[in-house]
């Protein structure tokens, strides 16, 4: 068993694609199959399931990816303290949902790419509920998540901004001309939303129980873009994180509504187990993502003054 075989087991069962893996290990498709053949037939056992084009981990495979990661690992570790002062060099993998991928991540990722380009970073876009799960799997290294502030004895847990969400509407929507909105004017609305199982849907359905509002139509969506660009057409009223929408308000395309949703609290947080070790790659990543929402912290409270 060689430890490129591991590294090309770990990269497959995190992008479960050979030809994607082949892409991130500068091998060709053929070698990636040729190394996960020779693995399989060395333990005796299936560690994917070819379901057609897609693969999926065996138990077994599962089973074995917690202990290659830590074989990896601790081959890094020992690589950063025998090369202490040269430039970093390996892999790490970032999740996180659509929004923070789209509207957070980018700077951080520019900033850690200009820092250490020979590093290869890998990112997945995973449901916001699911995206827990991956570190208690071993499959990703830093996961961000829109949440409540998350509570967790297993996982390291780093409140990065206070996200702000809204009500939006197209600016001919009969709502968008009221200076004032009371509940009963929600009554017979379409609100666009995410799909329920996203911890800020449960948070508006939360927030409109309360008030006394139960009998909302929902058109429900997986992604936000689908979502803005449906308020734009006037089918409803959007619910989304302000990031998401701010280049449409200042066009003109879609306008706040008046009315705040009570006690809702929602964050990007940066997670990682706390049993993994942080090598030098993860702790430089880290830090790149502070530096990033630190200066995003200070544009939102000048912005706030102005």
């Amino acid at each position: 068993m060689e430890f490129r075989q591991l590294n090309t087991f770990c990269t497959v069962a995190t992008t479960l694609n050979f030809t994607r893996a082949a892409e991130v290990l500068s091998y060709v498709p053929s070698n990636v199959t040729m190394q996960i053949k020779a693995l399989e037939d060395e333990l005796g056992v299936r560690l994917f399931d070819r379901l057609g084009k897609q693969l999926a981990l065996t138990t077994a495979g599962k089973r074995f990816l917690t202990h290659a990661q830590e074989v990896l690992e601790k081959l890094d570790e020992a690589r950063s303290v025998v090369h202490d002062n040269e430039k970093l060099s390996g892999t790490i993998t970032i999740s996180a949902n659509e929004v923070i991928c789209s509207y957070r991540l980018p700077p951080v990722f520019q900033r850690f790419r200009a820092q250490h380009p020979g590093v290869r970073l890998i990112f997945r876009s995973v449901p916001n509920q699911e995206l827990k799960q991956t570190l208690f799997e071993g499959t990703t290294d830093i996961v961000y998540m829109l949440d409540e502030p998350i509570r967790s004895s297993g996982l390291a847990v780093e409140t990065m901004l206070e996200e702000h969400f809204r009500l939006l509407a197209a600016p001919d929507h009969p709502l968008a001309k009221r200076p004032l909105l009371q509940l009963e004017d929600f009554h017979e609305e379409v609100f666009l939303t995410n799909e329920k199982g996203c911890p800020y849907r449960t948070m508006f359905d939360r927030s409109f129980e309360k008030e006394g509002i139960d009998s909302i139509t929902y058109l429900e969506f997986q992604s936000a873009e689908a979502i803005k660009k449906c308020a734009i057409s006037g089918i409803g009223i959007a619910f989304l994180p302000e990031i998401v929408v701010e280049a449409e308000i200042e066009r003109g395309e879609l306008v706040v509504l008046p009315w705040e949703i009570p006690n809702l609290q929602v964050y990007t947080q940066m997670l990682w187990h706390k049993d993994k070790w942080l090598s030098p790659i993860m702790l430089s990543f880290i830090e790149a993502a502070r530096d990033v929402f630190r200066v995003e912290n200070e544009n939102k409270e000048i912005k706030g003054v102005r």
